[in-house]
């Protein structure tokens, strides 16, 4: 924990914001996680104990460190509440600009002044959502990886007026929750969305030209790239909507080598999103595990 951060609220009771707030959790910080939808809370809380509880089985975490996680851990549906005294506010909502700058516009009237706030988004502009907020210097993107509570990565990205103070702070509560940081300046799709969203746009194009199958395009790039997950794996895991989304955002501002591709565009269209669904690149069984073909 920092000497001046005590108290984190996370927005957004999805995939990456139960995530961050079990991370911060962990590292020993009130933390308030805040979702409208009382049955994504509740789904929530469940997931994080569960994680919290297998991370005691396998040793990485120690008992009092899971009793403390659970005991600072509480659910809000009231925003006003839920960023009242909050040293940081680290937004998690969907990959939305006007949805976003409307959740920042909000949090500045009601969090104290002197708070930071940051959003999770994977690629969108730090500086439009800091001057949503009012507060510009005091903001940034913190860019956590799926699954938060295994993935040592946080991109810090500095919006135009970002302070160095912010920038210190943010890179310090990080690191307490055991995450490796990398400073990025905004830019579209920051590093990691920029570059994986060129690499599975491609593997989407070379199935659509059936160069390979999905399972061994997947292959060739973990074993011949040393990549830990296959394109086709890791899009499954992030939502083909989602980086559909993030593809139109880069070719909207980085231009044509971001076009999507056809084949990605129709599995968005037919509603094939990824893991979340059941229905990807692959099919999966209540269970998560992909289900072999014959």
């Amino acid at each position: 924990m920092t000497d001046k951060t005590r108290q984190i609220t996370v927005l957004g009771a999805g995939t990456m914001g139960r995530g961050i707030a079990h991370v911060a959790a962990v590292a020993g910080f009130e933390t308030r996680l805040f979702d409208i939808d009382p049955a994504t809370l509740a789904d929530a809380e469940i997931n994080i104990h569960r994680n919290l509880d297998r991370g005691l089985e396998l040793g990485k975490l120690e008992t009092a460190t899971v009793a403390n996680a659970k005991q600072l851990l509480s659910l809000h549906r009231d925003l006003e509440i839920a960023v009242s005294g909050a040293d940081l506010v680290i937004e998690a909502a969907p990959e939305s600009m006007e949805l976003k700058t409307q959740i920042f516009a909000q949090v500045s009237r009601f969090a104290p002044a002197d708070s930071i706030l940051a959003s999770n988004t994977s690629g969108l502009s730090i500086t439009e959502m800091a001057t949503a907020s009012g507060r510009p210097e005091r903001f940034a993107g913190m860019h956590f990886f799926n699954p938060v509570h295994l993935m040592k990565l946080v991109e810090l990205v500095r919006g135009l007026e970002t302070s160095a103070a912010t920038v210190a702070t943010l890179r310090q509560i990080a690191e307490s929750m055991g995450k490796e940081v990398v400073l990025v300046n905004e830019s579209p799709g920051f590093v990691t969305s920029r570059i994986n969203a060129l690499i599975g746009n491609e593997a989407f194009r070379m199935l659509e030209q059936g160069v390979a199958s999905p399972r061994d395009i997947d292959k060739a790039l973990k074993l011949g790239l040393n990549h830990p997950m296959g394109p086709f794996e890791m899009v499954d895991l992030v939502g083909l909507d989602i980086r559909l989304s993030i593809l139109r955002h880069l070719q909207q501002t980085l231009g044509e080598t971001y076009r999507p591709s056809n084949l990605l565009v129709q599995y968005v269209q037919a509603g094939r999103w990824g893991r979340k669904v059941g229905r990807g690149v692959y099919e999966y069984d209540e269970d998560g595990n992909v289900i072999e073909e014959d």
